[in-house]
């Protein structure tokens, strides 16, 4: 039988209470402005907003309890935003995290599919 679906999943990290902390979205957003060395460059990628992505990532600071970016205000060259040191381990522990479950899912996942074989 092939198999006419795919699974789909999301990680993301809640606070105790249920708030949303961070998830694939923001994780692969603060990847690319890793890679852009902009914020601005970043959201115009994702066709994000600005604002609301800026408010969004101070709200993951806040939460989290240290700065995760970095930002050095434009000029005649132009601003940046970089990540923290501790940015910079926040993206690696969550792409530490999903190499760990990622395997572990689509394991259970091939399992689930010969079940109904």
């Amino acid at each position: 039988m092939d198999a006419k679906y795919v699974l789909k999943f999301k990680i993301w990290l809640e606070t105790a209470d249920g708030k949303g902390i961070l998830g694939d979205g923001k994780w692969e957003l603060l990847k690319l402005i890793r890679e852009e060395g902009s914020l601005m460059a970043a959201v115009d990628k994702k066709g994000y907003s600005y604002r609301k992505t800026w408010n969004k990532l101070k709200d993951i600071e806040i939460k989290l309890g240290f700065k995760i970016m970095q930002k050095t205000r434009g000029g005649a060259s132009g601003g940046s935003t970089v990540l923290t040191r501790d940015g910079e381990k926040l993206v690696a522990a969550f792409d530490n995290l999903h190499k760990n479950l990622d395997g572990l899912i689509n394991n259970a996942f091939s399992e689930f599919n010969k079940s109904l074989l």
